[in-house]
């Protein structure tokens, strides 16, 4: 198979560091960028040279874990299910907390471990980790033959340290290998991104019978102790967002017919609403996954390889998840941090074999989400890259959905419902900054224009 340029220069690096006992290697690269493809090959000239005797991979969910297990079966010819005669595992993170079988092989056979996502796995010691890299400092760290982390987004929201990871004097992250936003350009493996900020500037709060206006989301979000939750369950505002989005992704699939679309809702509940609506006021059916259904992984999995227009997710569609097709996005959730707003800008910028259209995305205008669709705008070196223009449309009321506590993606592991408490000289070291403007030039991969646009919705009132 005929590498790209940026998977042969990572591969031929980190096989000379593991021969010049540096056991440890972080490759830092683009979402869509090919790092499953690379470690595959990367383990099989490994296991091809006798360096390594196994292969266990980590993903953070079972949908990546299963693209990895394929990817890592093909390139090296032989099974990865743990079982008699295969030569080695593919588990996720939550299962490696119960796993007791697996650790003795350390001590009798030349292990290779890849870490997906190392982000995911807090620690530089067992007093400060999180219960994943709490896991791979006592079980994994100094006896692997050699580990492989990967990663897209290089830090945490916690600024607690990425287990495994070293750190520059500056407190910077180093990495052993990036691939940006430039060779991304080169390579063509991601779409353009187009963000749509929607606001309100004729807000109407209804608070015990006393109305107060509000020009703006980030008018009304910061004066007032209306909730961001309920702006994104505003029924108004998601029949408008679900609109505009519809008729791109109708425009796309005339060009691309299997073009999909996905939502990222902030409840089950909320999910089952938009699917709703989705259905009442556009006629549009929908699939939805989320982490409370039986069937979430099948219905994602059909979907992947269907032509079906819509998929409304609850943290079961973020980082990691290979849907080439998806190009354009809602984002309804609730979560507002950088990292997950990356991760969901990612999943519609992964390039496939018509790589010619952009990646739209629709945001409420919130004043962090617009901070972080800027900081994207600076990192891409263009003129006019941010447009404001300005549509109307007639009266409208929404009610007022009560507040609740927001949800710390750190804290919540939205793949699996269940809560998890993030608690000798390098050849070359790179370093990154762990925030947005300062590592998205390696870590995101857009290219090309980016065009940002503020619509505004007269007459809408919260109550």
């Amino acid at each position: 198979m005929k590498l790209r340029l940026w998977q042969h220069e990572c591969i031929t690096k980190a096989i000379y560091q593991y021969k010049n006992c540096h056991s440890h290697f972080l490759c830092l690269a683009t979402p869509g960028a090919g790092k499953t493809l690379m470690a595959a090959i990367l383990a099989k000239q490994l296991f091809d040279a006798d360096l390594i005797d196994l292969v266990i991979c980590i993903a953070p969910s079972i949908i990546v874990s299963d693209d990895f297990r394929e990817e890592l079966e093909v390139q090296m010819g032989r099974k990865l299910d743990g079982k008699l005669g295969s030569i080695g595992r593919v588990l996720t993170y939550q299962a490696m907390i119960s796993e007791c079988d697996i650790w003795d092989l350390f001590e009798s056979h030349n292990v290779f471990v890849i870490f997906d996502e190392i982000h995911h796995c807090a620690g530089s010691d067992l007093k400060n980790a999180n219960t994943w890299g709490g896991k791979i400092i006592s079980e994994i760290q100094g006896k692997a033959a050699y580990t492989l982390a990967l990663t897209g987004t290089p830090w945490r929201s916690d600024n607690i340290p990425i287990a495994l990871s070293s750190y520059c004097e500056n407190g910077l992250v180093h990495c052993d290998y990036s691939y940006g936003l430039p060779q991304a350009i080169t390579d063509n493996v991601c779409r353009i991104p187009s963000i749509t900020l929607i606001d309100n500037d004729k807000i109407t709060l209804n608070e015990s019978g006393m109305r107060t206006s509000y020009k703006s989301f980030k008018d009304l979000l910061t004066t007032s102790n209306c909730s961001y939750q309920s702006v994104v369950e505003n029924e108004d505002l998601i029949k408008y967002m679900l609109g505009q989005a519809n008729r791109k992704l109708d425009s796309l699939r005339k060009q691309f017919p299997n073009a999909g679309g996905l939502i990222v809702a902030s409840s089950v509940i909320h999910a089952n609403n938009i699917s709703r609506l989705l259905k009442q006021h556009y006629n549009e059916d929908s699939d939805v996954a989320t982490y409370l259904e039986d069937d979430a992984l099948k219905t994602i999995r059909e979907y992947k390889y269907s032509s079906r227009k819509w998929i409304i997710s609850v943290g079961m569609i973020s980082e990691g998840t290979n849907i080439p097709r998806l190009r354009v996005c809602c984002h309804l959730t609730r979560v507002k941090t950088e990292l997950y707003f990356r991760q969901i800008l990612g999943r519609i910028l992964r390039a496939d074999s018509a790589n010619t259209s952009t990646g739209y995305i629709y945001i409420p205008a919130e004043p962090t989400l617009n901070e972080y669709s800027h900081r994207v705008a600076e990192d891409i070196p263009l003129d006019n890259i941010v447009q404001f223009n300005i549509c109307s449309v007639g009266q409208q009321e929404i009610k007022h959905v009560p507040c609740h506590n927001e949800i710390d993606e750190g804290e919540y592991d939205l793949e699996l419902g269940l809560l998890q408490k993030d608690t000798n000289k390098e050849p070359e070291p790179q370093c990154f900054a762990p925030s947005l403007s300062q590592t998205y030039e390696s870590t995101l991969g857009v290219f090309g224009q980016f065009r940002q646009r503020i619509f505004t919705l007269n007459g809408i009132a919260v109550e």
